[in-house]
């Protein structure tokens, strides 16, 4: 297989290239890496054309920060970029609270590329009580 199962795609966030006029491409990886975050940043039934699409870390707002929360954030994490992500494999998922920061959690995401057999990790901030400090 070749990159171009990797993809390319539009610039997330949107931007337009001001030499061109034209809207920026992400390729590969990167393309990958926006594609993840758009999963995550998207509830599902937001999309109208695509009511399935996105993940549901906005119903652990307000949640708790125990073990069963972070459990169950992992997972849906986990089942939306196996759903909707179909270029990477091995994904792992952990969610850790934040020492300094009451109810934010970082979700790590380590996740193999299946063209490439390489291994990439991001980390999502998130937060259960929006706007604590």
């Amino acid at each position: 297989m070749s990159n171009e199962f990797l993809g390319r795609g539009w610039k997330f966030p949107i931007q337009v290239d001001p030499a061109t006029g034209k809207i920026r491409m992400s390729e590969y990886e990167e393309d990958i890496y926006e594609s993840i975050r758009i999963i995550l940043g998207t509830t599902r039934g937001e999309r109208v054309m695509r009511p399935d699409f996105g993940c549901e870390v906005a119903e652990f707002a307000f949640g708790p920060t125990d073990d069963t929360t972070l459990a169950l954030l992992e997972g849906n994490v986990r089942e939306a970029i196996r759903i909707w992500e179909p270029r990477v494999d091995e994904v792992e998922v952990t969610a850790t609270p934040d020492r300094e920061m009451l109810g934010k959690v970082h979700v790590r995401i380590q996740y193999t590329v299946r063209t490439t057999n390489n291994l990439f990790n991001q980390v999502y901030p998130f937060y259960l009580f929006e706007g604590t400090h």
